[in-house]
């Protein structure tokens, strides 16, 4: 891949361009004529992304961050957040690509549609560049499916059309608005509450963490209507415009913005309803049922913006290290370096393969085709996941900053934001604590464990035997027995053992999907393979560590 210098940073020139894993994604999971389509449109947003979005991302994370203005010139309240201009350029090309609206809507080119995984390729991209902005572009895409399958004809035609806009109307950003001061991440504790309006709602109270404040066109909020039970099965969910048809705030202000460690690019607020106008969305009793269904698709939005950093972090490391000589030998020469490097290829690699397998099961779960036991595995995977990838996007961010030394920690290189900018995705939707919580629900009311023991092995049965095989029959056979011992335990030692299973049960299903690579691509994806599985179940013995040198180049 071409390496460029510039007087900051050492960057590709085409974020897509040599990504061998997603082009083979990508000719496995579409067919001619959207594959080529794809192909075509994602080299375009990955150049795209590698030069001008991301420049403009560093000026917003240094300089252009968003701020409140809460009143104008006469002293209204306007409760507006300005966005510097190249900021406002990165909405517009990113959205007009389709990110969003092709999911929902005919590709003009094609006279289809378009899906998830050319949607999360997309947003893979994005994310190697500022995956702060993708945040906006996750609330947008929760939005759009929920007015999608769960609107009426009437509240569609309010607001889908622009939350899908491709340039041809105005976009209505989107936005989802869970989190309460009392609440956090206990939704059931939820009070703001719906005032009946004749045929509408109005509410009233404040929501605490409220992203993409400002810049959403329609937000969609869960309230308590009067009257409702309390806890989380008393939550409506609702479509709330942020201005009226005059161009006037409905009846919401923001309270200030939060200053936040990194992704500083999207505007997180508190925002406060005194008599907003809101429109209910689906069945009145099922809003939390709603919402927790758009927030299964921002966890694996969140996963997507983690490989992104991952590899970001890779490509840094891989061109700093090429470039920078030490003690008279590029560091690329040194074996401890390339053994850095290799384990990080290895793991890019296995984790990106892994949230593009799962995601082919979202794809049959939002399409209405899959079975009652594919619709629990999804929900697990999506939390194994999740949780995992956002970890390794820290590690790897670590691990840029280390390559780069002293440089790493300088703002003047992409690797400080890299790190800021992947401390939060452990935190959003959901902790690791809370995914710990949905292993315990899916466990004790579905048996999880047992269907996620049975898919394993009915996939690891495929696979031709080998070493690595025969590690990982070990390693099912001791996660099966410890599964089952775990789902027999009371819920309170339930909570102590969640997050190690959790970890086991995603380096599990990685070294599947390893293997399965290996055995359909062979060359360097048996390398990678052997890396992954070295580093992950820890069989590497003294003296190993040519295996990994000894492939560098081929692996990095």
């Amino acid at each position: 891949m071409k390496v460029v210098q510039e007087a900051e940073t050492i960057k590709t020139d085409n974020f897509y361009e040599n990504d061998d894993t997603l082009r083979l994604i990508l000719e496995e999971h579409l067919q001619s004529p959207f594959l080529d389509y794809a192909k075509r449109e994602l080299s375009l947003f990955g150049e795209q992304c590698a030069n001008e979005i991301d420049e403009r991302a560093k000026h917003t994370d240094r300089e252009g961050e968003p701020r409140l203005i809460r009143y104008d010139k006469f002293g209204e309240e306007v409760s507006d957040v300005w966005v510097n201009e190249g900021y406002r350029k990165t909405v517009q090309d990113t959205y007009d690509t389709g990110i969003v609206g092709y999911v929902h809507k005919e590709i003009p080119e094609l006279g289809h549609k378009g899906n998830y995984t050319y949607s999360f390729a997309q947003g893979y991209l994005l994310s190697h560049a500022e995956p702060g902005f993708y945040c906006p572009v996750t609330l947008t895409m929760a939005t759009a499916y929920l007015l999608d399958h769960y609107a009426d004809e009437h509240v569609k035609n309010l607001f889908l059309g622009n939350v899908c806009s491709t340039g041809e109307v105005p976009l209505f950003e989107g936005a989802t608005f869970l989190t309460e001061r009392q609440g956090g991440s206990d939704v059931g504790a939820n009070v703001v509450k719906a005032v009946r309006d004749e045929e509408q709602y109005r509410l009233y109270g404040e929501k605490y963490f409220a992203s993409n404040a400002g810049m959403a066109g329609v937000a969609m909020v869960l309230a308590r209507i009067e009257g409702a039970q309390a806890g989380s099965r008393g939550l409506t969910l609702f479509a709330v415009p942020w201005r009226n048809d005059d161009g006037k705030l409905n009846g919401l202000r923001i309270r200030r913005l939060k200053d936040k460690l990194g992704v500083r690019a999207v505007p997180s607020g508190e925002v406060e309803f005194d008599g907003a106008l809101a429109y209910v969305v689906g069945d009145p009793s099922k809003g939390f049922y709603y919402m927790m269904e758009a927030l299964n698709l921002s966890r694996i939005c969140n996963a997507v913006a983690s490989i992104g950093i991952m590899r970001r972090a890779l490509l840094e490391s891989k061109a700093y290290a090429t470039r920078r000589n030490a003690f008279g030998k590029r560091l690329t020469d040194y074996p401890m370096v390339q053994d850095t490097l290799g384990k990080m290829a290895a793991r890019l690699h296995v984790e990106v393969a892994t949230v593009f397998d799962f995601i082919q099961l979202y794809e049959r779960v939002t399409e209405g085709t899959a079975s009652d036991r594919e619709t629990i595995l999804n929900r697990l995977f999506i939390a194994l996941i999740k949780k995992e990838t956002a970890e390794q996007a820290i590690h790897f961010a670590h691990e840029a900053i280390e390559m780069h030394g002293g440089n790493g920690y300088i703002e003047d290189f992409v690797t400080p934001r890299l790190l800021r900018d992947a401390q939060v995705l452990t935190v959003w939707e959901g902790t690791a604590n809370i995914l710990g919580l949905e292993l315990i629900r899916l466990v004790n009311k579905f048996e999880a464990h047992q269907l996620f023991i049975d898919e394993m092995r009915n996939r690891l049965a495929l696979i031709n035997d080998s070493e690595m095989k025969k590690v990982l029959s070990m390693e099912l056979n001791a996660l099966s027995t410890d599964l089952i011992v775990f789902a027999g335990y009371d819920n309170a030692l339930q909570t102590f053992e969640a997050k190690a299973l959790m970890k086991r049960m995603a380096h599990l299903y990685e070294s599947v999907v390893a293997l399965e690579w290996a055995m359909k691509h062979g060359g360097k994806y048996v390398k990678l393979a052997e890396v992954y599985m070295d580093d992950t179940w820890r069989l590497r013995k003294v003296g190993d560590l040519m295996k990994t040198v000894a492939h560098f180049e081929e692996l990095v």
